[in-house]
């Protein structure tokens, strides 16, 4: 949520921040939403600052028992008034609050401008591509073909965009699973964690992916809760409604969870495989910061991410994204895309993003720079340390063998029990 004071002060800079991402606002509407509440809630501190004194006129009065009647019936008659003001209000309230909550974060003057993957901008590669003496295949490939990975079967129990991992092919999800974990919390200072897999419409709320994607969400009725579309949402609302010290901070927290999607609208995209699932696994890096540091911070997070695909020895690339391709909550974003070879082309596998203050007002996690200080709102960032399943179809694709088995990446074989190849 953007701050109120900068909407009215900046207006025009917001919305040319705005337009930049491609977000159409009806800011005519807003403004004029804006000033009725502004002038009701007006209206209504005079109504009540004016019984506030006839009360204490009263009361001065009966103490001299003299009479008081008059004053008593306006008060009656202000009282009224206030009722009947604070129902319109409250309606008012309501429509400023989701004109509010559909308002995107402003990009970081350092973003740059596209409406699209078009406009992304390359910062750096790392690694070197395999070289194969036969034409590489698709993971799905793969994994049917060594039996590790089964589509059919997964969506004969659910539906389709589902998988099971059999043997190897789960033990190799684990093992990156563990390696990542381990990486983050023993060499890069995060604390792991475990959070709930079901939230509530607050905590949803609080990182932005309500109400704009709630088609995108799957939700249980009664009570009414969402499965988490990633391991950010509880994480970054550890602190909901919290007043950090400054020597709590930056926090970085670290956890695994299933992430359950709907993708909604994205039928016919990558519609094989292991790409798009509306079940997947991700290890999730979040950090709260103080806001002078979190754009360091965020490198930080950057090459934390690449540290993994790194020491899995997977070609990669990072790609500062423009402002039509942030999203919603983002300030400015970073994707890692890693290398694959039968589709000769990198594809995203982590995205790093600083939300500077945009969650935290939302959630209200402040903190205080002194300990009479005045709180104000922390930095949230969050980043896949990576998707799992998409470094599955990174580790298949780049190590497969002529004879169709995988080398099994040699940091990840001290977690499949000294397996050096899947066969």
């Amino acid at each position: 949520m953007l701050d109120i004071k900068l909407l009215r002060e900046n207006l025009d800079l917001v919305k040319e921040r705005i337009a930049a991402r491609g977000t159409k606002i009806d800011w005519e509407e807003f403004v004029g939403v804006d000033r009725e509440r502004r002038e009701g809630l007006a209206k209504l501190e005079r109504l009540k600052e004016r019984k506030n004194q006839l009360s204490g006129e009263i009361g001065e009065l009966k103490k001299t028992s003299r009479d008081a009647t008059p004053l008593m019936q306006e008060v009656e008659e202000l009282t009224q008034a206030i009722h009947e003001s604070e129902r319109p209000l409250a309606e008012i309230e309501k429509r400023f609050q989701k004109l509010m909550l559909w308002i995107p974060n402003l990009p970081h003057a350092s973003v740059p401008l596209g409406s699209g993957p078009e406009g992304n901008r390359e910062v750096r590669r790392w690694g070197d591509f395999p070289q194969f003496d036969f034409s590489p295949k698709n993971h799905w490939q793969i994994g049917e073909e060594l039996g590790i990975l089964d589509f059919i079967r997964a969506a004969k129990i659910a539906t389709s965009r589902f998988a099971i991992y059999y043997g190897q092919g789960a033990l190799l999800e684990r093992a990156l699973i563990n390696f990542m974990l381990d990486l983050h919390t023993r060499e890069r200072g995060y604390r792991e964690t475990l959070p709930p897999y079901l939230v509530s419409r607050e905590t949803m709320t609080g990182t932005g992916q309500l109400p704009k994607f709630e088609e995108d969400l799957f939700r249980i009725a009664e009570p009414e809760l969402f499965l988490v579309p990633t391991a950010e949402v509880p994480l970054t609302n550890i602190h909901r409604e919290e007043v950090l010290g400054r020597e709590d901070l930056p926090l970085c927290y670290v956890a695994h969870t299933p992430c359950f999607r709907r993708e909604a609208g994205s039928y016919g995209q990558d519609v094989r495989g292991l790409i798009r699932l509306h079940q997947f696994n991700k290890v999730e890096l979040v950090k709260l910061t103080q806001p002078g540091n979190s754009y360091e911070e965020l490198e930080k997070m950057v090459a934390d991410a690449e540290e993994v695909l790194k020491r899995l020895k997977l070609p990669y690339r990072v790609v500062e994204l423009c402002a039509g391709d942030l999203g919603f909550a983002s300030a400015k974003t970073y994707d890692l895309e890693v290398w694959l070879p039968a589709q000769g082309t990198y594809r995203e596998i982590s995205s790093c993003s600083n939300c500077e203050d945009f969650q935290a007002r939302r959630a209200q996690i402040r903190y205080r720079q002194e300990k009479k200080g005045k709180p104000v709102f922390v930095h949230t960032l969050n980043g896949s340390g990576l998707a799992v399943g998409r470094t599955v179809v990174a580790v298949l694709e780049n190590y497969q063998q002529k004879d169709g088995s995988v080398v099994v990446p040699e940091v990840l074989r001290p977690y499949m029990g000294g397996i050096e190849r899947i066969s």
